[in-house]
């Protein structure tokens, strides 16, 4: 068994005995999607650590979201119960880049891939991808690459 779902698992019993509500639903919601990643496909599979943080990042994600449009309809109480999810799953996820962090990725990459306009996108993609994963969200990672290249 990977180390970050042994961690989610003693998390979990951990939340169970001090009554953290907040916690073991964010937790409970996370060995669910881990679970259904894993028997999804022909086979079974144990997930490595690395496909367990994309889980985790897709979670995130939508609790993000789903706060934006809780906030949006005026219904504070779910978008922070949202909110409240997201920061208990970004407590397992690797520290995020930060603007300029991911800028100076981005440029090293462009020079890598010797790209000049904003047609080689896909190019610079594919070299900075594997620098960023789990770190950046992808739509923020090819906003920035397409501001530098068109820029």
């Amino acid at each position: 068994m990977s180390a970050l779902k042994d961690k989610l698992k003693a998390d979990l019993t951990a939340s169970m005995k001090a009554k953290d509500e907040v916690r073991l639903r964010t937790i409970r919601m996370a060995l669910a999607a881990v679970n259904v990643e894993e028997v999804s496909g022909k086979q079974a599979r144990e997930l490595s650590d690395d496909e367990i943080v994309k889980v985790l990042t897709k979670e995130a994600k939508k609790r993000r979201e789903a706060a934006e449009a809780f906030g949006n309809a005026g219904r504070a109480a779910q978008a922070q119960a949202e909110l409240d999810e997201q920061a208990v799953l970004e407590a397992y996820l690797p520290a995020q880049l930060s603007d300029e962090e991911l800028n100076a990725l981005v440029d090293a990459a462009i020079a890598e891939s010797g790209a000049t306009d904003p047609k080689a996108m896909g190019a610079v993609m594919k070299v900075l991808n594997p620098k960023v994963a789990g770190r950046a969200e992808g739509g923020r990672v090819a906003a920035a690459v397409r501001a530098r290249l068109s820029g």
